[in-house]
């Protein structure tokens, strides 16, 4: 009996360092604060490629005028389009060269950017890196605390623990302008864990 017991502390010895970690990785987000000027600079500087600013002024074109139910179809839509075969809307939109771009970016990072998102004036999904959970994100902050704000509006939202990567994220929203004037607004989700792992934080 001694002896099983022994060797069940000596395992709980070796797995508890383990257990331990993901504890205090779980409770502790990394700050956002390391989401500082340069990294919104950098965001900025990408956001500036002519792929961007076309396809979203071209998108705002194609939706002037619309109405607030046309919009709650095209979202009930999209998510209809998650759990199908047949995708429509979400192919035309993964498929565009704003699309390909923010993919690009993505995959550049080397896992910081763990989602890339642009929107248009009315909220409206342009182009993605992956597939976003709706079509519309007007209802959200990201877009009510930037397009809404100003046409130099950031918001830093609040990290989030992802269970799947035991990781912390975060997203980081900026509104989209030209000339002065809002035209968009673009989500950057954040791999915080390995951003901060990165510069030596955690």
């Amino acid at each position: 009996m001694n002896t099983v017991f022994s060797r069940f502390a000596a395992l709980l010895i070796v797995a508890c360092p383990f257990m331990i970690t993901e504890s205090y990785a779980q409770d502790n987000p990394p700050s956002v604060d390391i989401l500082d000027g340069n990294a919104i600079a950098e965001i900025r500087d990408w956001l500036s490629n002519p792929v961007v600013e076309m396809s979203v002024t071209a998108h705002n074109r194609l939706y002037e005028g619309v109405e607030q139910a046309q919009i709650d179809e095209l979202d009930k839509a999209w998510r209809a389009e998650k759990e199908s075969a047949d995708q429509p809307l979400i192919a035309a939109t993964l498929s565009s060269p704003l699309s390909t771009y923010l993919t690009q970016i993505q995959a550049a990072s080397g896992g910081i950017f763990t989602e890339i998102f642009v929107m248009n004036a009315f909220g409206l999904n342009v182009g993605q890196s992956a597939i976003t959970s709706d079509f519309w994100q007007g209802d959200e902050a990201k877009y009510q605390k930037t397009f809404l704000v100003s046409p130099t509006a950031v918001f830093v939202d609040e990290p989030e623990f992802n269970e799947k990567s035991k990781t912390w994220r975060t997203q980081v929203n900026l509104t989209l302008a030209k000339d002065g004037k809002a035209i968009g607004a673009v989500t950057v989700e954040y791999n915080l864990s390995e951003l901060a792992r990165r510069r030596g934080i955690m």
